[in-house]
């Protein structure tokens, strides 16, 4: 049986786009389903391939969507019940993907997701086809030990953070331990 950390792929949908709102920028369609698909694949990633939302991602010519929020949202942000507030764990990983990818156009996300293996293999498939989960970290996973193999597991929870400098460089971080040494 598969458990998610969430209830709906709304309830991250309007946490996005309530995100955007209260710094006062409007979040485009496409930018969210970037979002949506970089925040699925990553939240993967961390913890151990468990989903974070029930959520379907197809390969369409724009980049991954999940249809259900596509359809949802085409006459602006529909009608639903969602959860006022998410798990602690999931608003901490949705901020740090927030921080991480929110300040990005959303050209900038296309490209990005666009050129993960999973979307262009799944896109090679057919219009429409869905981009297996499995296929999704996999994919991210190599991108980032290709870059950097020392922050290839930067989402890995192992009892250190890895956080980013404004520079965009990482740096673990661990509990002060006044008189420990190192």
């Amino acid at each position: 049986m598969t458990t998610f950390a969430v209830n709906s792929t709304f309830d991250v949908a309007f946490w996005f786009a309530d995100q955007a709102l209260n710094e006062n920028e409007y979040l485009q369609p496409m930018k969210m389903h970037r979002l949506l698909y970089l925040s699925q694949a990553f939240y993967a990633i961390a913890y151990g391939g468990r989903k974070l939302m029930p959520a379907t991602f197809v390969a369409d010519e724009q980049g991954p969507i999940e249809p259900t929020v596509y359809q949802a949202f085409t006459r602006g942000r529909p009608d639903v019940e969602v959860e006022l507030f998410l798990p602690a764990e999931v608003e901490l990983f949705l901020t740090s993907i927030w921080r991480r990818f929110g300040h990005l156009k959303t050209e900038q996300l296309t490209k990005l997701t666009n050129g993960n293996l999973a979307y262009s293999i799944a896109l090679k498939k057919g219009r429409r086809t869905e981009i297996a989960l499995n296929a999704m970290t996999k994919a991210f996973k190599a991108e980032s030990e290709k870059k950097n193999p020392t922050v290839a597991n930067k989402f890995d929870h192992t009892g250190q953070r890895v956080l980013r400098t404004q520079d965009g460089a990482t740096v673990k971080v661990k509990a002060w331990l006044p008189g420990a040494k190192g």
